[in-house]
């Protein structure tokens, strides 16, 4: 790309919000799969509360954080050895991370110059990685321990997990949908 085209595209709003929301949304994408592979286990292994902390069974120790040296390694070795996900996944996760790394450490360069990174791509497999865990642990811990589901047959692909629905929320407010501001104006006028 030519420094004139650079330039011209850096003084273009919509060029530059448009790649600042992007690695915004991949960053922040990243680090709710982060919180749903590391976060949700560790709460599985909540006993309670004291002075406003989380007690963690020390079986948290045991099964989980003795599987690597880092909770985020160790929450991935435990998420395969329990065929939540495979070793591919867990290679998916480190092209992921490697994207994120760059994009935090590089963002100045990428912003400016419209560097390609394979943004979209990369965010379809972070988004397919997160639902994956996610709808894991909604079918196998949040409806397997719910009596109110005893007897029902779940269909996974219908479900939409938070950190899932949260995204989509983000991605239909960038694209100026008000009707979701609207609806919830609508909704919380009623409460």
């Amino acid at each position: 790309m030519s420094v004139d085209k650079q330039w011209e595209d850096l003084l273009t709003p919509a060029v530059l919000q448009e790649r600042l929301i992007s690695t915004s949304l991949y960053i922040t994408a990243f680090e709710m799969l982060k919180e749903s592979i590391v976060g949700r286990l560790r709460d599985f292994y909540c006993i309670g509360f004291a002075d406003g902390e989380l007690i963690i069974s020390p079986q948290y120790e045991e099964k989980v954080l003795s599987l690597a040296k880092s909770p985020l390694y160790a929450s991935l070795q435990w998420l395969v050895r329990e065929d939540v996900i495979v070793e591919q996944d867990v290679e998916v996760f480190e092209r992921l991370k490697k994207l994120r790394n760059t994009l935090a450490h590089e963002l100045p360069i990428i912003v400016l110059t419209g560097r390609s990174v394979g943004l979209a791509e990369e965010m379809q497999r972070l988004m397919s990685l997160l639902r994956k865990v996610e709808v894991w642990w909604v079918v196998n811990v949040e409806v397997a321990t719910d009596p109110s589901f005893d007897g029902v047959e779940v269909d996974s692909e219908g479900i939409t997990p938070g950190p899932i629905l949260m995204m989509q929320i983000m991605f239909e407010v960038i694209a100026g949908n008000e009707s979701l501001k609207e609806c919830y104006k609508n909704s919380s006028s009623k409460s």
